[in-house]
């Protein structure tokens, strides 16, 4: 059996909360455009000393130790528009803005000590800072990003522009992300998964988008979770051999039909679970057994582990079918050789 957690076995594990969609596709551009129209007539709330004041909090040494201040700021919710003001608070190493109205996040460039920035839930266009030295996480979920371009912080380790506007992905430079191991674009308008070559990286989430073809992603040797559901796959070319640690992937939610495409995932050696539930392959019947004749290594298929009565099943069927397929040969190539002798 893998070593994988039952929680790292769960296909909903991924972390921002998904937002609601409303209601009437034909009427979304309008919509969009009266929320724009209704966004600009917003009056400007800058961030001010008060405001600062009443959220900070951690008080830490600094520079050489002989000198004190608060390092954490949480100013969610407060519909703030203008972030001017932390330019000065240098020393801040810990910033959550989640829930406002923010579009210019330049004054953050100050900030060389930041770890952790959080900015869920504003109006981004771009998640472009400069290089941020000891940045480790960042998260930029359920803004108006359009674009990946910009991150480039040396010590990032993890980073969310999940539900965004982003259609492809550019400007992630493997050799300054080495150390990044967490990448979440989930609820984007991507239909290709090139663009990702980040050599450490260990888990990745694309679901809900448009992707149709996966490319680039066979030189993630270090990838262990891979999450694709919920988008418009029909065939699973794009892996490879090189994929030594992929354990977990999760393809629910797409338009597989042909279960001999499983048949292509038998170069991952340690992929132990397997999510293709929600797509017509597996409304056939045998689906799981045919499954697990193809990828005999499988420890869990969807929500289910096989028993070892299924295990035994299934090495019977692909031993008899391996055995009918090798008889069928060698008919072929006495027939064959019948047929060059006269």
């Amino acid at each position: 059996m893998s070593d994988l957690s039952e929680q790292e076995y769960d296909e909903d594990q991924e972390g921002v909360d998904e937002p609601e969609i409303s209601q009437g596709e034909g009427d979304e551009g309008e919509n969009d455009g009266a929320e724009h129209e209704e966004e600009e007539k917003l009056p400007e709330i800058p961030l001010t000393e008060e405001m600062v004041g009443e959220s900070l909090s951690l008080l830490c040494k600094i520079g050489s130790g002989l000198a004190h201040a608060y390092v954490r700021l949480d100013v969610k919710e407060k519909e703030v528009t203008d972030i001017s003001l932390l330019s000065t608070f240098i020393h801040l190493r810990y910033v959550d803005l989640s829930i406002n109205m923010i579009r210019d996040i330049s004054p953050l460039n100050s900030l060389t000590h930041l770890l952790t920035l959080k900015l869920d839930r504003n109006l981004l266009l771009t998640p472009k800072l400069d290089q941020l030295p000891y940045l480790q996480v960042a998260s930029f979920a359920n803004n108006r990003i359009t674009t990946t371009e910009g991150i480039n912080h040396p010590l990032l380790e993890s980073v969310n522009l999940s539900f965004n506007m982003i259609s492809s992905i550019s400007g992630l430079d493997p050799t300054i992300l080495g150390r990044l191991h967490t990448l979440e674009l989930r609820g984007n308008k991507l239909t290709t998964t090139a663009g990702i070559y980040l050599p450490n990286l260990k888990n990745l989430f694309l679901g809900g988008n448009l992707i149709n073809k996966i490319e680039g992603l066979g030189r993630l040797e270090h990838l262990t979770t891979l999450h694709l559901r919920d988008n418009q796959l029909e065939k699973l070319d794009g892996f490879s051999e090189n994929m030594k640690q992929l354990q977990y992937v999760n393809i629910r939610g797409n338009n597989f039909v042909d279960v001999k495409e499983t048949s292509k995932l038998k170069c991952l050696p340690k992929m132990r679970a397997l999510i293709l539930s929600e797509s017509p392959l597996s409304d056939e019947d045998d689906y799981r057994m045919e499954v697990l004749i193809n990828l005999r290594r499988l420890e869990r298929l969807d929500k289910d582990e096989f028993t070892e009565e299924e295990r035994q099943e299934a090495e019977e069927i692909y031993e008899q079918r391996r055995a009918e397929e090798m008889a069928a040969e060698g008919t072929e190539e006495v027939i064959h050789s019948d047929t060059e002798d006269v």
